[in-house]
């Protein structure tokens, strides 16, 4: 025997960018948004914080470009070759996420 019964839900409408404050929907796509995510554990200063940030993709790639320049500049006098041209990128061209998410 089925028993049925309407009930509410709720379900992300938007995502808003935790920095410029637009939207992260895309036309005909859905939402488009890359997260920044830190889970601080025992022995750490910030043992259990959890922060969350949400970014649209120009601002996600000039946080990248600030976190790359920053890489460059603290290895500026290593002898450590430093191509930064793929710096944070686990996958290209993995349209479908053939590859399985990093995320959790």
């Amino acid at each position: 025997m089925k028993i049925t019964a309407m009930e509410q839900s709720k379900s992300v409408s938007d995502v808003l960018c935790d920095i410029c404050g637009d939207s992260t929907r895309v036309e005909g796509q859905g939402l488009q948004f890359g997260t920044l995510r830190a889970s601080w554990g025992y022995g750490s200063a910030h043992d259990g914080e959890r922060y969350e940030v949400h970014l649209c993709e120009s601002c996600f790639f000039r946080t990248l470009l600030g976190l790359r320049r920053e890489r460059m500049v603290n290895f500026m006098f290593s002898d450590e070759d430093q191509d930064l041209s793929d710096f944070g990128r686990v996958a290209h061209d993995d349209f479908f996420n053939e590859g399985g998410s990093s995320a959790t």
